[in-house]
């Protein structure tokens, strides 16, 4: 999978789709510490090992720099960013019951706009699975030859 990259100073309004969260009961904000525990579990156990490792550094800096969608009662996403790499973002998973109500799209552009309030200008999606969401949701482009990129010599169990 590629990695993708976006202009953080061109990123659509986020209010549309925290508008459309509210519709659906779901709230989109920051991780705060106390939450640690159960994000990192969530990322570990819904989706991948090594996400919830992400997971784990995204809660060791300041500001936390992973976004979480819940209803009241459950944790239904997350996205991180500065995890892997400086400049990028993900990982990020939506509970497949959660799907198609735009809960992706409202992570995905909460953390970039988090990622370019701290001062970058671009950032990279890295190891970008649907390209084309990336690319609808928010104009990145696919960088050529970046695959397997920065997790070409990344040890797997």
């Amino acid at each position: 999978m590629p990695d993708m990259l976006v202009k953080l100073y061109e990123l659509p309004d986020e209010r549309p789709y925290l508008e459309k969260m509210k519709e659906h009961g779901i709230v989109i904000r920051r991780a705060i510490a106390p939450e640690k525990r159960l994000v990192v579990g969530f990322a570990r156990d819904r989706f991948n090992p090594a996400w919830g490792d992400e997971c784990e550094v995204a809660f060791s800096r300041l500001p936390v720099s992973c976004w979480i969608a819940h209803t009241s009662e459950e944790l239904v996403g997350f996205a991180c960013y500065d995890s892997t790499q400086k400049g990028f973002f993900g990982p990020t998973g939506v509970l497949p019951s959660q799907r198609g109500k735009g809960v992706g799209a409202a992570l995905l552009v909460l953390s970039l706009k988090a990622m370019y309030a701290e001062g970058y200008a671009y950032g990279v999606i890295g190891g970008a699975g649907p390209t084309e969401f990336y690319e609808k949701i928010v104009g990145a482009t696919v960088i050529e030859g970046s695959a397997p990129g920065v997790y070409r010599h990344m040890l797997k169990e």
